[in-house]
């Protein structure tokens, strides 16, 4: 009695927090497509804080099943939530939406008529594994951007936020899978439910020790010319700025397979704390890939103007750039042209 009784206030207490939480994200950057997200993927949190069962074996009624389907459906907004987070550049598509109606769907169905059929185990364990799938793309989305934020205290909140929400994630999956149908509900349940609401809470603290602006910024700040900035500061860090420019210029380094921050900083015989300072503070930049991706855009529009290259396929102009894939080439080139590569082209071949 005791457990079921501390087990609903924290409960409660998640809830209520994450209320709050997703109304204030709302109301201060609703604008901004992160923003949206963060708000979404708080309010599915509730619904899983007031939905989680571990162990549970009955039957859930029509009322519960589609909250579940909603909790359930969060795992694809914390996918997308972490993609917005880190790639300043991402934009939702129709087939987001898709894949997220699909799995709320699934998850509903699934409490509706396959648990009774097949039994609740095989349910709970295949709803689980989905959502362990979707916590591995969101964490390897982590991986693989982090190290192109610029800002620093924002990295290291977003990195917090991600592997907090993932821990839980997957240590909640993990415990569904291997408790269903099994003994020591109340103490899981208990247990769980405080894990969370520590999470939520630690989330929470996080977010407030950084400007909210920085984490969830309104617009990618490109500038006018890859190779000219206002650059401000001691001669040092002059000197440092017009070397790396070099690189770029010169050496077009940008064309480098996976060349990284690192990979840059020991090129200049400097720290890497400091190269990644010098481009957020001096050179304006927020995101490590978005300054690369001016280099390549600008050599690409050069080649794409050029009636010399007329008869060049695109792909080959976006792999000489340094783009190693079509895809990633359109979206960085239209969100710095307006246009795409091909529309750019057509419009610089018109007659003047």
């Amino acid at each position: 009695m005791l457990l079921s009784t501390i087990d609903i206030a924290l409960r409660g207490a998640t809830v209520a927090l994450l209320l709050v939480l997703a109304v204030s994200l709302y109301r201060g950057f609703g604008t901004v497509l992160a923003g949206r997200l963060a708000a979404a993927f708080a309010l599915g949190a509730a619904a899983h804080a007031v939905t989680s069962s571990i162990g549970a074996t009955s039957p859930v009624s029509a009322a519960h099943a589609p909250v579940i389907a909603l909790s359930t459906g969060n795992v694809v907004v914390f996918w997308l939530f972490t993609r917005a987070l880190f790639e300043e550049t991402f934009k939702l598509r129709w087939w987001h939406a898709l894949v997220w109606a699909a799995v709320t769907a699934f998850s509903f169905v699934n409490c509706m008529w396959l648990a009774p059929a097949s039994g609740v185990r095989a349910a709970i364990i295949a709803i689980n594994l989905l959502a362990l799938g979707f916590i591995g793309l969101a964490v390897g989305q982590t991986i693989a951007s982090w190290s192109s934020d610029l800002v620093e205290s924002r990295r290291r909140v977003r990195v917090v936020i991600v592997s907090a929400a993932a821990l839980y994630g997957g240590l909640n999956a993990m415990l569904q899978i291997s408790l269903s149908g099994g003994g020591g509900v109340e103490i899981a349940n208990t247990l769980n439910s405080a894990a969370l609401a520590v999470v939520v809470a630690a989330i929470s603290i996080a977010m407030m020790r950084v400007d909210g602006a920085d984490l969830f910024p309104a617009a990618i700040e490109i500038q006018a010319d890859a190779g000219e900035a206002a650059v401000v500061g001691s001669g040092a860090d002059q000197k440092l700025i017009d070397a790396l420019m070099r690189l770029m210029s010169d050496e077009r380094i940008y064309r480098h397979d996976n060349v990284t921050i690192g990979t840059l900083a020991t090129k200049l015989g400097i720290p890497e704390y400091r190269l990644r300072r010098l481009i957020n503070q001096r050179l304006g930049y927020r995101n490590f890939n978005v300054f690369l991706n001016e280099h390549r855009i600008a050599e690409a529009k050069a080649a794409l103007a050029d009636p010399n290259q007329v008869e060049v396929p695109v792909i080959t102009i976006a792999m000489d750039a340094g783009f190693q894939s079509l895809g990633p080439f359109n979206r960085a080139f239209k969100a710095i042209t307006g246009v795409t590569p091909t529309e750019y082209r057509r419009l610089k071949a018109r007659p003047a």
